[in-house]
């Protein structure tokens, strides 16, 4: 079978420059939209799954499995766990043992701001850095308790919706009736971990009323979690329960499943509407050419090598979209902050994303060809050399 030059395919492409821009642009658009829904997803997914640690266990009180900020244990939890449970990683006899207080508040520049910002707090302990591996001080030093000191998140800023310059080493934040100046900035590698702050745990007890812990987290060393299984089973008078880290953000990735179908559904709806136009633009330029493909068939190309042509111009066209839309998105969504109910997490396009978006400019290229090019050359040779 003889086909037609490629570079005949490509010398078409700039019979209408309008044309070929809009068809472009409508590529790009639906690209860039599903860059998005997949930078989406996959930056909630990373977000969540860096955070936990397969060796990390959580003991939360019964029937807060869903919400550490809703479970409350008794603050001589963490105490009885490191002397009564074995197996716990220890580093010169200090135990992987991270007693918290999760809670997401309202925070100001200072008491005359009118001005507040959400932002979510952890109580901790220096034992989180121990079963946080993730988590490095990148500017200034862990808070002191009792000094009303704060670490910041590197993606802290982002939570509140404030300028990067305001939680600052040396600035501060009022909460709870006083100041806490900032002492310091972590970053978690893109964990949930990067949009909260930290507080030594006493100090938030005292700012929030409370006595009592929201989950503890330990580092398992030769133990197991059947260990600390029937550790809470057999410590009923201390309300516990025992989830793995990994399990715990795999159920909030189950929580937000519906969230994720919905964007994609959006973003494919959209595609869908761009793909409709630019195959409708399409359409009425190949519509256009129906002579010009009888003629070819009556020099003796067959439909096929005629098709083949078609496809070459529709798949340049649509890359030429796909690589517009790539760019997009590395430069436009790539980085950007979402804020969710637990944190804050970062778009991600990265090589799985980018593929997404390639196959997605691919689809775009083969199947707009099809109806326009079966319009065109199901026409008898004599109509079609006889079509306006």
């Amino acid at each position: 079978m003889r086909l037609l030059p490629f570079d005949y395919s490509v010398r078409n492409l700039g019979r209408s420059p309008k044309r070929l821009v809009l068809i472009i642009s409508a590529g790009a658009l639906v690209v860039s939209l599903v860059l998005a829904a997949a930078a989406f997803v996959r930056g909630m997914e990373r977000s969540l799954t860096v955070g936990g640690n397969a060796s990390n266990v959580i003991l939360l009180a019964t029937g807060s499995e869903e919400s550490v900020e809703r479970s409350q244990i008794p603050s001589s939890v963490p105490g009885v766990v490191a002397a009564g449970l074995s197996g716990i990683k220890t580093q010169f006899t200090v135990p992987f043992v991270s007693p918290e207080v999760h809670v997401a508040i309202f925070v100001r520049a200072d008491r005359q701001s009118g001005e507040e910002w959400r932002a979510m707090l952890r109580g901790v302990t220096p034992a989180a850095f121990l079963v946080y591996p993730r988590v490095h001080i990148v500017e200034g030093r862990v808070p002191e308790p009792g000094k009303d000191e704060v670490m910041v998140g590197a993606m802290a800023a982002d939570m509140m919706r404030v300028p990067q310059e305001r939680v600052s080493v040396g600035k501060s934040l009022w909460f709870s009736n006083r100041a806490w100046r900032i002492v310091g900035r972590f970053q978690a590698q893109g964990a949930v971990m990067d949009g909260e702050i930290w507080v030594p745990v006493t100090d938030l007890q005292v700012a929030t009323r409370r006595d009592t812990f929201s989950c503890v987290v330990l580092t398992l060393g030769d133990g197991d979690f059947a260990d600390v299984d029937a550790f809470t089973k057999q410590r009923l008078d201390l309300g516990l329960t025992v989830i793995q880290e990994l399990d715990y953000y795999s159920s909030i990735m189950r929580f937000y499943r519906p969230a994720h179908t919905l964007i994609w559904t959006t973003a494919l709806l959209v595609a869908l509407a761009g793909l409709l136009g630019g195959l409708n633009t399409m359409y009425a330029a190949f519509a256009a050419r129906a002579r010009e493909f009888g003629t070819l068939q009556a020099v003796g190309y067959s439909r096929v090598a005629i098709l083949v042509s078609l496809l070459q111009e529709s798949l340049l066209t649509a890359a030429a979209g796909t690589l517009i839309g790539s760019v997009v998105g590395i430069v436009f969504i790539n980085g950007h902050a979402v804020r969710f109910s637990m944190g804050v997490f970062q778009l991600i396009v990265d090589d799985r994303v980018l593929l997404v978006g390639v196959l997605a400019g691919f689809a775009i290229g083969t199947i707009g060809v099809a109806p326009p090019a079966w319009r065109c050359l199901r026409l008898p040779i004599t109509e079609a050399l006889k079509a306006a």
